[in-house]
């Protein structure tokens, strides 16, 4: 009789450690959580299990180890946090490779020390080795905040190339900086993408081109970028040349001031089906370009066009201006109000008129 109730204690163990090790989902009382957010072109992930306060004192007990004793903290419930960014960045202000990182956190009073493990897959932080599996070590101060029952990591105070990740619970924020090299890490990934599926796709090519011509970055290549845009790849497979590719090439060249290919640009340009606004988007970028005497061929095109389209003979007046010709450009904005613009510009157009007539005119800076 004892060795049968020892046999089936023995398989009653074995059936309760083989229930404990497998890939089912069981509902837990602390729930995965994954949650992806992209900053520019990089993609942030954080997968963490979220606990509940459950009326515990949660910061100041044994539910968090302080100051790493006995370990580290996972930074949520069972297995350790994760956080993954598809780019390099940097955490602080200190640098991180792309990757996927176990994410820990040693808890102090008000400072506390935030670790990225290369060894990302660990059960918890019971098995984190300080010496050999950490990449980054970042230290931070906490601040209070309003009361969150579960766990959580909130995405706070966004900017073009950075966010603040918090981790949140009970009364607590946890948070830290993530930045990012916008320039870098959006041209790369423009190079990386056009040779997967965009290749064949003219908008990429030419949408590539335009986001470094806005920020006056990379201007050679996104000059490159235009003209694959409208060429198209091996034997001009996927060309296809239209006013929108072409005002991006025309906008690169006027950019990069190379005068000889604008110059062919323009007529170009006039047999196409462009608007007033395009006239005057176009003629606007080589005024800024200090182009005057080409804007002016432009813009002869476009009168023939739109003849009375009063805010094209703005940038004929400008440029007239910046040529040296003022009794010429006084003339043409007085012009624009014979042609009715509307009662909202009316104001600044008898301004520019008194600046040009004084001489004092310039160019407003944008913002």
């Amino acid at each position: 009789m004892k060795q049968l109730l020892l046999i089936i204690t023995a398989l009653s163990f074995f059936g309760f450690c083989h229930a404990q090790f497998h890939s089912m989902k069981i509902p837990q009382a602390s729930n995965l959580v994954s949650e992806s957010q992209r900053l520019g072109v990089t993609d942030i992930t954080i997968k963490y299990s979220s606990p509940s306060v459950n009326g515990r004192d949660v910061w100041n007990s044994s539910v968090i180890p302080k100051n790493g004793d006995p370990i580290a903290w996972r930074a949520g419930a069972n297995m350790n946090t994760t956080i993954e960014f598809s780019t390099d960045v940097a955490i602080n202000g200190q640098p991180l490779k792309a990757g996927k990182y176990g994410f820990h956190v040693i808890p102090g009073d008000n400072t506390h020390t935030l670790i990225f493990a290369h060894a990302n897959n660990l059960w918890g932080s019971y098995y984190l080795n300080m010496e050999e599996d950490i990449s980054l070590r970042v230290e931070v101060a906490s601040r209070p905040c309003q009361f969150s029952e579960k766990l959580d990591y909130e995405f706070l105070n966004w900017e073009e190339d950075a966010v603040e990740i918090a981790l949140e619970w009970a009364d607590k924020q946890i948070p830290f900086k993530v930045s990012v090299d916008l320039n870098t890490t959006v041209i790369n990934s423009f190079r990386a993408e056009l040779r997967g599926e965009n290749t064949n796709r003219w908008q990429a090519w030419n949408d590539a081109a335009s986001w470094c011509i806005n920020r006056n970055i990379n201007l050679e290549e996104a000059l490159e970028w235009a003209n694959r845009s409208i060429n198209g790849g091996y034997g001009g497979f996927a060309a296809n040349k239209n006013l929108t590719n072409v005002s991006t090439k025309f906008y690169a060249l006027s950019k990069l001031n190379i005068k000889e290919q604008l110059s062919a640009m323009i007529e170009e340009i006039a047999a196409l089906d462009y608007s007033d606004g395009d006239a005057f988007y176009l003629s606007k970028s080589l005024i800024d370009s200090k182009n005057y005497a080409l804007a002016l061929d432009l813009l002869k095109l476009a009168h023939q066009k739109y003849p009375d389209q009063w805010y094209l003979y703005t940038n004929d007046a400008v440029s007239n201006y910046f040529l040296g010709n003022h009794e010429k450009a006084v003339e043409l904005m007085k012009k624009t109000l014979d042609l009715s613009p509307p009662q909202q510009h009316i104001a600044r157009i008898n301004e520019v008129i008194s600046e040009m007539e004084s001489g004092t005119y310039q160019i407003p800076v944008r913002s």
